[in-house]
């Protein structure tokens, strides 16, 4: 039994002095579990509205008041034309905007209809049903208290129109979240994979010392996987348009463009992640739980980033799958053109340059090592 128990101890001091597996080992399931806790959740808190209330008077007010008060809507712009809200909606600035009828007050108080048109952003299906549903509730809550108050039998209509996906059909949230979340993964995680494949079999530095510069050995093993992205990309796209009826009303220049970018983004983090480890497992098991878990949860694909804790939101900024469903999303189905998209491809580009600007740093360091 001795050699056994010195082939345990082995083992133990193995995995011991591996710090970075024994970090994703042990910091993958806390990380886990807080995502899971309080990412994942139907309540929707802190969403950003506008309101175009021509009217300005004390019922106009006092609803508006009820709207903000209650925690699930947080005032982004008043407007002054129907053109300010749809203009806010294609730049993502508002998932909602509530429009109240001129004379409000009065047909409140003649017992004529008192109309409020709700326009929701349904490019999020999901999102615009609850928040269509909260402002409901409270209109009618409100409703009720009047009547209460020994009012006239009054009347408000709430009238509601879904911007974007009139029939609220999930596909289209899904097919732009599923070409952002397999680009994500594959490009990060067999570009990862490539490089530390090298290492691990000890044919990188025979490779180094070959008549190519690193660059291109770099380069070479990357293009491949360029055009495997895009090529995922285009099926998915494909089958969403002629299988699903998603529409792409923005320019398919701008969307492969866009593309690309996110690609190199991408690309760009999993060479990062194989700077950082000589172990094609470490290498995998960075690239995709460390970030499967936050992008499916932290993008915004699925759980909207408004209704998480403050914390897990500044930490989504981080995410570059973000910033690229924002972007394709607003493409396909907002026709957004690159003046309403270039901070989010301003920040996709920054994140590129930042990991390949770590990935050379690391990479001449190992160099000289």
């Amino acid at each position: 039994m001795k050699p056994f128990f010195i082939f345990l101890w082995k083992e133990a001091l193995h995995i011991i002095r591996d710090k970075r597996t024994l970090l994703i080992l042990l910091g993958m399931p806390v990380v886990q579990v807080l995502l899971f806790g309080f990412a994942i959740t139907n309540e929707i808190n802190n969403a950003r509205i506008a309101i175009l209330d021509p009217a300005q008077d004390e019922m106009t007010q006092r609803l508006t008041q009820r709207l903000l008060s209650s925690g699930y809507f947080q005032l982004a712009a008043r407007a002054d034309r129907e053109e300010d809200i749809l203009r806010s909606f294609r730049r993502g600035e508002i998932k909602m905007a509530v429009l109240f009828s001129p004379n409000f007050a009065e047909r409140f108080h003649h017992n004529r209809p008192a109309q409020i048109q709700l326009l929701a952003d349904a490019s999020d299906p999901n999102t615009a049903t609850t928040l269509v549903n909260y402002a409901s509730a409270i209109i009618r809550d409100f409703q009720q208290e009047s009547l209460d108050d020994g009012a006239l039998p009054l009347q408000v209509v709430a009238e509601t129109r879904m911007m974007y996906n009139p029939e609220m059909k999930g596909v289209f949230l899904f097919v732009p979240g599923i070409v952002t979340i397999l680009v994500m993964l594959i490009s990060a995680m067999m570009t990862s994979l490539a490089i530390t494949r090298e290492k691990e079999n000890g044919t990188m530095e025979v490779l180094l010392v070959s008549p190519l510069p690193p660059a291109l050995i770099v380069l070479g093993k990357v293009v491949p996987y360029i055009v495997l992205s895009g090529i995922i990309t285009a099926i998915i796209l494909t089958m969403g348009v002629f299988v699903f009826d998603v529409p792409v009303r923005g320019s398919l220049w701008l969307l492969a463009g866009e593309s690309l970018l996110f690609v190199l983004t991408a690309l760009a983090l999993g060479i990062f992640f194989s700077t950082l480890t000589n172990s094609q497992m470490v290498a995998m098991m960075m690239s995709m739980l460390g970030l499967m878990l936050p992008t499916i949860l932290l993008s915004g694909f699925i759980f909207p980033i408004e209704s998480m804790p403050r914390p897990l939101q500044i930490v989504s900024n981080a995410i570059p799958a973000k910033w690229f469903l924002i972007i394709i999303r607003g493409v396909m189905l907002k026709a957004n053109t690159l003046a309403e998209v270039w901070r989010e491809t301003a920040v996709l580009a920054g994140m590129a340059l930042l990991f390949i600007g770590l990935s050379v740093r690391n990479f001449k360091i190992r160099l000289d090592g």
